[in-house]
Order: structure tokens, then C-alpha cells, then sequence
């Protein structure tokens, strides 16, 4: 009897080692996800290009290639229906011109998939049509979009563009993460993979010095931490080494000191009025720096401040909400909190960087396949199988 309990017990250890590991997470990723995906895979095989240039606004100041976006917030002034719009903070004007988000939502979702199922199965059809897609918005001079947000989240009657629009292209991070999943098939020649490559190398330059651009960067809240999360994306893609350390910097020496208290919690996201949406679209994007950035010398996964701030306190502090929001002890949201969570990043990140078997059964138990807009368009990670390397 004795010898039957310590050889179950031997068996359970050596599983939890086993299951624990980053290979385990992966491979627990697949199997979770590969329904998922091949799904959405087989739709977005059917998918023709729709880019920037197939709708515009009047109320927009740039051409047919600039992206276009308005402040969501923003809404008529009952005493002024003509005049400038007025803010009402986390209330969304479903009156206001998405299309341009909304298709680059669907262009992330379509290579997210197509570059998926090409890592899962290494069938060279989904690579073939994710390349379709990638030169109408990058290279096709008809279809492209141009490499700026110059335009993004405008307000009627108070500004033609602003810095906060800069978040919208978090969508483009799935994309990057895509064309690298899918790098070495021959079905994406070098000259298209270059191209893209220029595309961003020039968006990179635009974050980087214009006006707007900066501003966001210096924003205190999750939208300082999405710039340097996209940064940090597009400078890996391009190789541009100065900027990946100047974000891994930035997040040593900005975002975590500044943005997270000393039990885990971000105090500005809880000042909002969707505090636990805002937290968790705030712990995605951090995680999702780690992710990116992390390095056998350089590992932001184990990094911590003086005081004792680390993304590892971030993940324990909101696990327990992400497992029951029934215990969230804060306001809740004034939209969408019946949606939320989802199976996010932070998790299944987090599982992988400290090998956290909890974490990753709880991601498994979320919702794989969310369906509300504004959750989907709040997941900068949605296809986790093209991030785990």
C-alpha cells in the first residue's frame, strides 16, 4: 500500500514538473487553442483585402490612405448640436466613425489566424493568403495605408487628430508577430517581407518624433504603456536595437514605478469609470513588453523596482478577479463588464515566465472566442500561439 502511494505521489510531481514547464505551456496552448483556430483560420481563407481605402469619412482632415478614427467619448452637445463635442467618459458614441479601426481589427484577426494554423499544421495556403493581405495594406500603392495616425481619434470642432489615437495600433502588433511566425516559408519572399519591413521602420520614425507620438509615449496610464508595447513590437521586427532598449528602459524606469502600486494594483486605471477593464487592458500590455522584450540578460519578467513593484505582483494582485469577478472590490464598469474577463495574455504569459500551473488553468477555463467589439479591440494579444516562442 505504501509502496502504490509513493509511486502515485512520484507520478503526480514528476506531472506537475512536467506540466509546469514553458514546452508544457505550448503545448497545453495548442490544444486548447487549435479548434480556435483552425475555425477562424478556414474564415479567413475566404477573406478578401479591405483596407483603409475602401471607406472615409467627410469629417476627416487626411486623404484616402490616412487612417481615420473619433474619440469614442466624445458626443453632440445637447445645448450646442452643431458646435464643438463634449466628453462623457467611458461612454461609448456609437455614432462616430470606426470603419478604419474596424477594418485593421479584422486584418489583425485574419493574419493572427492564417499565421496560427501555418505554425500549427506548416500548410503554405494560409501563408499565401495572409501575404494578400499584408501587400494590400502595406506595399499595394492603391490599397495601402500610410505609415501615420496623424488622424486617429479626432473630435468634431476641437481637433483633427490627437496623440491617444496612437493606441489604435496596438491591432498591427498580431500582424508583426504573424509575418515572423510565418518568416521562413517560402510563400513570403524577401522583397514583400522588406517592404513591410520599410512600412514599419518609417511608422517607427513617426512614433517616435512626431508631436503626437510623443505625447503618447509621455501619457501616465495604459496608453503610455501601449506605446512603448508597440514600439517595442515594431523595433524588434525591424531590428532596430536602439529603440527596443530604449523601451525596455522605459518600462524599468517609467511605466512600473510610476504606474503600479506597491501591492500590485494600478491606481489610474482604478480611477476610471471601467476600472477593471482598464486594469486589465493595462496588466495585457505590460505582460505583453515582458514578452516582447525579455532576454537571458535582460529579463523583464524578473525585474523589480526598489520598493518591490514587478510584473509578477501585478499578475498575482488581479489573478484572483480574473478567476472570480464576483470578488472584484472596486466599482464596476459602466460598459461591458458582463464581458469581461476573457482567456487574457497576462495569463497565459504568466504562466509561461514562472512556470504557473493555476494561471494557465484558469486562462484555459476563459473565453477563447469573445464576440463584443470593444473586448476584442482591447486584447492586444489574441492569438497567445504566435507569441510563445
Amino acid at each position: 500500500m505504501k509502496l502504490r502511494l509513493s509511486i502515485i505521489l512520484l507520478s503526480t510531481v514528476l506531472l506537475l514538473n512536467s506540466f509546469t514547464t514553458d514546452q508544457s505551456v505550448k503545448q497545453q496552448a495548442t490544444e486548447t487553442l487549435k479548434p480556435y483556430i483552425l475555425k477562424e483560420a478556414a474564415w479567413a481563407m475566404l477573406q478578401q483585402p479591405i483596407t483603409v481605402t475602401a471607406e472615409t469619412s467627410p469629417r476627416s482632415s487626411g486623404g484616402k490612405h490616412d487612417f481615420y478614427s473619433e474619440g469614442d467619448y466624445w458626443w453632440p452637445n445637447p445645448t450646442d448640436p452643431n458646435g464643438p463635442y463634449i466628453q462623457k467618459d467611458g461612454l461609448t458614441n456609437p455614432q462616430n466613425f470606426v470603419a478604419h479601426r474596424l477594418a485593421m481589427i479584422r486584418f489583425s484577426r485574419i493574419i493572427g489566424a492564417l499565421a496560427s494554423a501555418y505554425k500549427i499544421t506548416h500548410d503554405e495556403k494560409y501563408v499565401k493568403q495572409a501575404v494578400v493581405h499584408l501587400k494590400a495594406w502595406f506595399i499595394d500603392p492603391e490599397t495601402l495605408m500610410n505609415p501615420n495616425l496623424q488622424y486617429a481619434q479626432a473630435i468634431k470642432g476641437v481637433a483633427t487628430g490627437r496623440g491617444i489615437g496612437i493606441i489604435d495600433t496596438i491591432q498591427l502588433m498580431e500582424v508583426v508577430q504573424g509575418i515572423e511566425a510565418m518568416e521562413n516559408s517560402s510563400s513570403l519572399n524577401k522583397e514583400t517581407l522588406a517592404g513591410i519591413k520599410s512600412w514599419f521602420s518609417q511608422y517607427l520614425t513617426w512614433l517616435t518624433t512626431h508631436p503626437y507620438g510623443k505625447d503618447e509615449m509621455n501619457a501616465k496610464n495604459n496608453h503610455g504603456t501601449c506605446w512603448t508595447m508597440q514600439t517595442a513590437c515594431f523595433a524588434k521586427f525591424t531590428g532596430n536595437q536602439e529603440l527596443m532598449k530604449f523601451c525596455s528602459d522605459r518600462y524599468k524606469e517609467v511605466l512600473l514605478p510610476t504606474q503600479m502600486a506597491t501591492d500590485g494594483s494600478f491606481p489610474l486605471e482604478l480611477k476610471r469609470t471601467k476600472p477593471y477593464g482598464y486594469s486589465i487592458f493595462n496588466l495585457d500590455a505590460m505582460t505583453t513588453i515582458c514578452q516582447i522584450l525579455s532576454t537571458k540578460d535582460n529579463d523583464l519578467w524578473n525585474y523589480q523596482t526598489t520598493d518591490g513593484k514587478s510584473i509578477k505582483k501585478g499578475v498575482e494582485f488581479l489573478y484572483p478577479y480574473l478567476k472570480d469577478k464576483n470578488s472584484w472590490p472596486y466599482p464596476h464598469d459602466v460598459m461591458h463588464w458582463e464581458s469581461w474577463p476573457t482567456a487574457q495574455p497576462s495569463l497565459i504569459f504568466g504562466a509561461a515566465a514562472y512556470q504557473n500551473q493555476q494561471w494557465l488553468l484558469t486562462w484555459k477555463t476563459l473565453d477563447h472566442d469573445p464576440q463584443d467589439e470593444e473586448i476584442i479591440r482591447n486584447l492586444p494579444v489574441r492569438h497567445p500561439l504566435i507569441w510563445l516562442n
